[in-house]
């Protein structure tokens, strides 16, 4: 058995498992965000988008540690457009969450005075948009990366 075999795929398993994370807790804020919710229901969309956010963290540090030190090496993923698209589609996504955490991060006051948030038909609207499109977007990664781990897209 190799000696980095271990730690490759620990490093693999970590990049995926937090994949995972991110995408269940996308869907579980599209399945719960709604106008005025309770106050329950609002402290549950808190943290679920603090855990998609320390997975969202996880999956970008083992992402940048498997180009680094524990893939295929920088220059297989830097010389891969795919790769680069890839990563842009993660930061998009990333840009994009900022609407519903700076939302929920707002409905932290009325919370703390025993309240719930009031939150229109509108805003939840778009924050529901905004995670579909951050749920196509973290679908397409896989696909991406199944098709980067067989050679598509590298020069020559």
């Amino acid at each position: 058995m190799p000696e980095d075999l271990l730690s490759r795929a620990g490093m693999a398993y970590a990049h995926e498992l937090s994949f995972m994370v991110c995408f269940a807790a996308l869907t579980a804020e599209r399945l719960m965000i709604r106008p005025d919710p309770d106050q329950g229901t609002a402290t549950k969309l808190i943290i679920t988008d603090i855990i998609y956010g320390l997975a969202a963290l996880t999956l970008l540090g083992s992402g940048i540690m498997r180009v680094l030190y524990f893939g295929q090496g920088s220059e297989f993923y830097t010389q891969n457009p795919l790769f680069w698209w890839k990563v842009g589609l993660y930061l998009s996504a990333g840009a994009l969450s900022l609407y519903p955490t700076i939302t929920y991060i707002l409905w932290a006051i009325p919370l703390r005075k025993g309240e719930a948030p009031s939150v229109s038909a509108g805003v939840a609207s778009r924050i529901g948009w905004v995670i579909n499109i951050e749920l196509v977007a973290f679908g397409s990664l896989p696909f991406m990366a199944s098709l980067m781990a067989r050679g598509v897209g590298l020069p020559g």
